[in-house]
């Protein structure tokens, strides 16, 4: 029940010159539906991505981190979901490179052109059979303009497929930002979300494109909780396929400034969609800390606010149980907090006042601005001009349930 989420239009999702998508069912995960996902790249194409810090990254991460290392060309990505191919040892390994290899055979490239990336179950081996059975099928299926069902191919427990596009103009050129992702639990992610792939049109220098989806990354992924956990198979990837017409973008140029917003703009609309399909959200929360020394102590606070099981709760209950909240700022490990500086707003209603009960503030007004389904906490701590903002969701019975049942 994803909180005023609707899948994507197709129509919405802008083709990027460069880039083909197909898909297939191969039966990897039990609830049926298409399961697998193919990108195809044009010739020329530049890739780049970040990846989980986790020490137990799956074994497609640890191949992707491979070919991205060896700095040669990358043709196509490949994506199963229903089994995240983690904990599987050298069998993993091996089955991520077999899939790289049966992609490279059908699209006339080399396995290492291929980036593998899986979603689903931990700790189960990935029936690599039948997903190079399905990847013909994939490559049947190939068109420009399947964004929108390549985004339906990657969900696991989603409830809701998540595309963003933009086309701007940079220099007279159109230029055209398209990006899908899923994700909606074990999500903190330390760099990206659980599956995120945005591809330009643009001509990016390499060094820059490194750059920005480092950046895209800090801005958007890096900017969402559900549950304070961090997935093994965070991947996000940042595709430029230089179809555009427009002089290469390199790292400080007027153009890197404007294409940047266009990727962090659709990269923000992506993670946004992963916090209101959070697994049995019923709200969706932004937390804005401002007044920050640097904004790693505001993101601190932010995320202090965004993981607390016992504020997610009371979010859940619409219940303004204020402690909860003077809990989290807390327990955000700044040692020399002055608490009498620090404000707090629910929605339009200042709750905290210089560290205690704002003296004009009411349980009914409390009450009343945490009955909508988007509720916005703004904190200020005044200690500086820093700043930053983190989208979350509330804990429902179903996030529980949802859990509880996942393998069952």
């Amino acid at each position: 029940m994803a909180v005023n989420l609707s899948p994507p239009d197709p129509a919405s999702l802008a083709s990027i010159a460069g880039v083909e998508l197909g898909f297939a069912e191969a039966g990897i995960r039990k609830r049926g539906g298409r399961d697998v996902m193919l990108m195809r790249l044009a010739p020329g194409s530049r890739v780049a991505g970040v990846f989980t810090q986790s020490s137990f990254a799956a074994a497609p991460v640890q191949v992707c981190r491979e070919h991205l290392a060896a700095r040669g060309a990358v043709r196509a990505l490949v994506v199963n979901a229903g089994n995240a191919n983690c904990g599987t040892g050298a069998q993993g390994l091996a089955a991520a490179r077999e899939t790289c290899a049966a992609v490279s055979a059908l699209l006339g490239c080399t396995p290492r052109e291929v980036l593998p990336f899986s979603t689903g179950v931990i700790l189960e081996p990935l029936p690599v059979e039948k997903l190079v059975a399905a990847l013909p099928a994939c490559v049947a299926s190939f068109g420009s303009n399947r964004w929108a069902e390549a985004a339906e191919a990657i969900m696991t427990t989603d409830t809701v497929a998540k595309g963003a596009s933009r086309v701007i103009g940079i220099d007279g050129a159109r230029v055209t930002v398209t990006g899908i992702a899923k994700g909606v639990g074990m999500l903190q992610p330390n760099m990206a979300t659980m599956l995120a792939f945005i591809a330009t049109d643009a001509p990016i220098a390499q060094a820059a494109l490194a750059l920005m989806v480092r950046e895209a990354a800090e801005k958007s992924f890096n900017r969402v909780t559900v549950d304070g956990d961090t997935s093994t198979n965070d991947s996000f990837v940042l595709v430029a396929t230089g179809r555009a017409a427009l002089p290469e973008v390199t790292v400080g140029s007027g153009a890197y400034v404007e294409l940047r917003e266009a990727v962090v703009a659709v990269a923000a609309t992506l993670a946004q969609s992963i916090a209101r399909d959070g697994e049995g959200a019923t709200k969706l929360i932004t937390v804005n800390v401002r007044g920050a020394r640097s904004e790693a102590e505001a993101l601190s606070v932010a995320r202090a606010i965004g993981n607390s099981p016992l504020v997610k709760t009371a979010f859940f209950a619409s219940d303004p149980n204020l402690g909860r909240l003077l809990m989290a700022i807390g327990n955000a490990g700044i040692a020399d907090l002055d608490v009498s500086r620090v404000n707090l707003w629910l929605g339009d209603v200042q709750v905290i006042e210089n560290g205690g009960r704002a003296p004009g503030y009411r349980e009914e007004d409390g009450a009343r601005v945490m009955q909508p389904a988007e509720i916005e906490v703004v904190v200020h701590l005044g200690r500086g001009d820093a700043q930053t903002t983190l989208w979350t969701c509330d804990f429902s019975y179903d996030y529980v349930k949802i859990n509880a049942e996942y393998r069952t």
